[in-house]
């Protein structure tokens, strides 16, 4: 009897889980279209806390996780259909109560990545290359699923409190990750994912290898240093304390990740939070803080860089070529790509092509070598040619325009939340530019989706403090077309 009914239970199974499932969707529609911004919380939940790169570590198994396409039936990550679902759902909602999409500059430059992606899947169709390798994210798929994350935050966070509340929970996030990272790097040796330690034999623990971490923490910190330093003090003194241990912690666990990236771009990220200051104070807070910030990366350098090769000049050990022997395999690779660059400079290599020559570098003797470089503008050229090039200066260019707008133009009388929301989210951008530059953002969702949240944030705070993002008169192309405000 008990056989039979374990039998009937394992054979009913799937079709239970299925309902669940629908259910459960039925259930996230419907608070989607009330309440929109619910299901956007959860989303930043996943990105803001859950890995997404296991190299480093000695584990031999490394589960797939929830940024992995699985068998690639839907082509795409699950998480990103879920983002597309919420959009629907905001834009369906936006449209109940007549509400416009909020300006942003930055959709006709998606929309142009969306259309070169689908010139490249026709090109793949045509040359016998499977869809799926065309849609890979080892290409540049994932530049186009930043729009509906960027679309879908302009269209929940619109008034005053719910930016507000917005930026409030990074900060509280931030500060959540970083006294995470912090006590696992005190009391239980460190991120497992160590390269360091466990590839390079350099005897140091760090907070968090993955630079989605320390981004986090920027912005973190950035919020929490306009709401401690501006012209407004932000909450009360229990919301104060929680604004200066968010800033010390998310500063030490950025220093502590040993990551050279970050520690150059948590310099340009304070740079621009520095500007956002009038200069009285900019002066002041750069000759409190240079010393101890100076003092901080000073001594975590030379822990770091004193076990490679002896003082800072350590610093581009990976990019040195010895004076005898094999060049270094990071300059090998940059040039190897170039030289495909230079052969198919209108067309690029294609989103599924890998570059010639790739099996001479170590860490490429795997099912994806080739198929990215440490370089995410070259990477974007490689495989995208000319157009991918103009579209990436593009859409860099009109989110400069708007974040200078957003610096400049912002009310000092504005709550100190909603001013750092707009300094964080280009403080977290200038943070990602060493790794835009010399790593590998694009072909890593959550990369590129910790990249869309940091474009939309000065965005929202220039939508919920009423100041045009964009000038009168501007090309604007939105995702569709609104309906006139009542």
């Amino acid at each position: 009897m008990t056989d039979t009914l374990l039998g009937y239970f394992f054979t009913t199974l799937p079709f239970l889980a299925a309902v669940l499932l629908a259910l459960v969707a039925v259930l996230g529609v419907g608070l989607g279209l009330v309440w929109p911004r619910l299901l956007v919380y959860p989303y930043l939940c996943v990105f803001f806390w859950m890995n997404s790169t296991s190299y480093g570590s000695l584990s031999v198994f490394a589960t797939p996780g929830v940024y992995s396409r699985g068998s690639g039936l839907l082509f795409f990550p699950l998480v990103l259909w879920y983002v597309l679902g919420a959009w629907c759902c905001a834009r369906v909602a936006a449209g109940f109560r007549r509400n416009s999409l909020p300006e942003c500059n930055l959709y006709p430059w998606f929309a142009g990545w969306a259309v070169l992606l689908a010139a490249h899947a026709g090109a793949a169709v045509v040359a016998g290359v499977p869809l799926k390798e065309a849609l890979a994210p080892s290409g540049f798929s994932n530049i186009v699923w930043m729009a509906p994350l960027v679309s879908l935050m302009l269209l929940c966070f619109r008034t005053h409190m719910e930016a507000v509340e917005l930026a409030r929970f990074i900060m509280l996030a931030g500060l959540a990750r970083a006294v995470f990272g912090l006590g696992r790097w005190a009391a239980f040796g460190g991120d497992p994912n160590n390269v360091y330690a466990n590839m390079n034999a350099i005897g140091i623990r760090l907070t968090f290898f993955d630079i989605n971490d320390s981004l986090l923490c920027m912005m973190a910190a950035a919020i929490a240093a306009v709401a401690l330093f501006g012209e407004r003090q932000a909450g009360g003194r229990g919301w104060r304390i929680l604004a200066w241990l968010a800033l010390l912690a998310t500063t030490a666990c950025i220093v502590l990740s040993y990551r050279r990236s970050a520690w150059i771009g948590f310099v340009f990220g304070c740079a621009v939070v520095l500007w956002r200051f009038p200069l009285r104070r900019r002066l002041q807070l750069t000759l409190a803080a240079l010393p101890l910030a100076g003092a901080a990366l000073g001594y975590a350098a030379l822990r770091r860089l004193g076990q490679d090769r002896g003082g800072l000049g350590g610093l581009l050990y990976d990019m040195q070529s010895r004076r005898f022997g094999p060049e270094s395999e990071r300059v090998l690779e940059l040039k190897l790509a170039l030289a495909d660059i230079l052969a198919r400079p209108f067309t690029g290599i294609g989103a599924w092509g890998r570059y010639t020559g790739y099996q001479h570098i170590s860490w490429q003797a795997n099912p994806d070598g080739g198929l990215f470089l440490h370089s995410g503008v070259l990477h974007v050229v490689l495989k995208s040619g000319l157009p991918g090039l103009v579209l990436f200066t593009g859409t860099i260019c009109a989110f400069v325009l708007v974040a200078r707008r957003a610096l400049r133009s912002l009310p000092p009388g504005l709550p100190p939340d909603l001013l750092g929301l707009g300094t964080a989210g280009v403080a977290a951008l200038a943070f990602m530019v060493p790794d835009v530059l010399i790593g590998t953002p694009f072909p890593q969702v959550r990369t590129t989706q910790m990249l869309a949240v940091a474009l939309a944030l000065p965005y929202v705070a220039l939508a919920a403090s009423g100041v045009p993002a964009v000038r009168r008169g501007a090309v604007r192309l939105r995702l569709r077309p609104d309906v006139a405000p009542a």
